[in-house]
């Protein structure tokens, strides 16, 4: 079957007069459009990350005050 022959609604239930099928598509479309047009939510700056405030575990021996200073 091609894309063509498929209908784009099917009444599973009941029967529905004209107007109403095309009242129920306009908004099935207009709610299809609202979403499109919207753009994708901002990713948060890595600043606000959890990652960010856990830090590796203190590992206590000599020089660990020096080790705790350099970068990882």
């Amino acid at each position: 079957m091609s894309d063509e022959s498929m209908p784009l609604v099917r009444v599973i239930k009941g029967h529905p007069t004209d107007d109403e099928l095309a009242a129920v598509v306009t908004v099935v479309s207009a709610k299809a459009a609202a979403a499109a047009d919207q753009p994708a939510p901002a990713r948060p700056s890595t600043w606000a990350a959890y990652w960010r405030t856990v830090r590796a575990p203190l590992k206590p021996g000599p020089g660990a005050w020096r080790a705790s200073a350099l970068p990882h």
